[in-house]
């Protein structure tokens, strides 16, 4: 599982170590694992022609540190200083030592360049870059490759807010441990291709985030065992689709049926449909308690206002998962009182009708509206988008890493919740229903996709589920 840790939890470990190490060292190994990854971008050092952005603080020392062991290779290594007086001093004379010079025109040196490094600000920034800086920054994408040292310079470590200019990397190497804002948009956009280097930093278990990889998604992953029946992996209700919008519950019980429950029950109008695609269904017109045992149900798809069924839905007591048009008719007081698990599965917009505000507040700042509205509503909140969400009130919020910006199609949340519900129904509790959903949607669109990206439509991501499942468990 890939982890992501505070500034404050970062720069404690950073203190504790350095504690225990020579003054200096622990730069040194940041700018040696800076240096290495410098040169897999170059290919061929001996030559190149490399510009570092130096502003005043530790990243500024990084980043000199590694031009000059680049120096030391045979690179023409030219430092551009945004702050001369408060650099590093120990940095600049080595890199001075080993051949580097110090710009006396920072915009022709980077339109020279074969690679720019962004030393200018550390992880503590806060807050867009000045005009200097930014029309720097502007330069260096334009002209050459960009290596951001820890993170971009003007994005928030903590949440991935970017507020203001900021730099745009080819890739970001960062030190120790990941930062929250690397792996959440806006900020993770623009941090291109991430290399952690390990300078030897204990961190805590208990992280600020988590991404989930395929090791810790097989393991999730309800099986069948010899004594299993359909009924005894999970039953999952569905509850969507209209006479306007047949096609939201057929693509809710495709997602459902491919997701490990051993039964999907489908309660709604659009059974005719449902059951022209996928005769396996057991369908039932409704009312939803009258419909049968189930171990989970999904609502909202396609229902349109068609409200009725949500109160009884919510009156079980199994977990439900509330989505689309399902989600304008609740209330946080409602979700509240459950006491099994209610999992909320908003798109950004939807996320901004339940907080009262705008979709763009919500899209500038997804980690703070995620959280927001678990503690709010006292649920699970599955925030879709660029980098999808899974949070509750409390612990680690996970990022999933899986996906495709193909997936922004028509039906693609419907199926999300189908197969998330059928792992709700299959016993995973909300928070590994929502991340291992995501993870295998997001794997599904790309095998849709495919290498070089295309269209792609929900039906399609839905078929691709179960080649997902065992690129997982292979």
């Amino acid at each position: 599982m890939r982890t992501a840790y505070s500034v404050e939890t970062v720069r404690g470990a950073e203190r504790e170590l350095m504690g225990r190490l020579p003054e200096g060292a622990l730069m040194q190994r940041a700018a040696a694992g800076l240096a290495v990854a410098c040169g897999e971008l170059l290919g061929r050092v001996y030559g190149s022609r490399v510009v570092l952005l130096v502003g005043s603080g530790d990243n500024g020392g990084d980043a000199l540190y590694a031009g000059a062991r680049l120096a030391r290779r045979g690179a023409g290594v030219v430092a551009v200083l945004l702050s001369p007086e408060r650099a590093h001093q120990g940095g600049l004379a080595a890199l001075r030592a080993a051949g580097g010079r110090v710009s006396d025109d920072a915009l022709r040196d980077i339109g020279r360049a074969d690679l720019v490094v962004d030393g200018i600000v550390g992880i503590g920034g806060r807050g867009g870059l000045r005009p200097e800086a930014a029309q720097l920054a502007r330069a260096a994408w334009e002209s050459a490759r960009v290596v951001a040292v820890d993170l971009p310079s003007g994005v928030d470590a903590d949440s991935g807010e970017v507020h203001g200019d900021a730099v745009r990397a080819d890739a970001t190497v960062t030190f120790g441990a990941y930062k929250p804002g690397l792996l959440i948009d806006p900020a993770r956009e623009r941090a291109g291709a991430l290399r952690l280097v390990d300078i030897g930093l204990t961190l805590p278990e208990d992280a600020e985030m988590e991404a989930l990889q395929h090791a810790d998604v097989a393991d999730l992953l309800p099986r069948p065992v010899p004594e299993s029946d359909k009924y005894r992996r999970g039953v999952v209700g569905v509850v969507a689709g209209s006479a306007r919008y047949p096609g939201a519950a057929v693509l809710a019980v495709a997602g459902a049926l491919r997701g490990g429950a051993g039964a999907v029950r489908y309660v709604g109008p659009a059974a005719e449909a449902v059951l022209a695609h996928f005769p396996e269904t057991l369908v039932h017109p409704g009312p939803p308690d009258k419909a049968g045992r189930v171990q989970a149900w999904v609502i909202g798809p396609g229902i349109g206002e068609e409200a009725d069924a949500l109160e009884e839905v919510l009156a079980a007591e199994v977990p439900v998962l509330v989505d689309a048009d399902g989600l304008r008719f609740l209330s946080p007081q409602r979700t509240r009182e459950r006491t099994a698990e209610t999992l909320l599965t908003p798109h950004a917009g939807e996320a901004a009708a339940l907080l009262g505000r705008g979709r763009e507040e919500v899209e500038a700042a997804r980690l703070a509206s995620v959280r927001e509205l678990a503690a709010q509503y006292g649920a699970t909140v599955l925030l879709k988008g660029s980098t999808t969400l899974v949070a509750e009130a409390d612990g680690p919020v996970r990022v999933n890493p899986t996906g495709t910006s193909w997936l922004a199609t028509a039906g693609s949340g419907d199926v999300l919740s189908g197969v998330t519900g059928s792992l709700l129904a299959a016993g995973l509790p909300a928070r590994d229903a929502g991340s291992v959903g995501a993870y295998l949607h997001g794997l599904a669109a790309r095998r849709a996709a495919g290498p070089a990206g295309a269209p792609i439509l929900a039906s399609e991501v839905a078929a691709h589920l179960d080649a997902a499942w065992r690129d997982v468990t292979d």
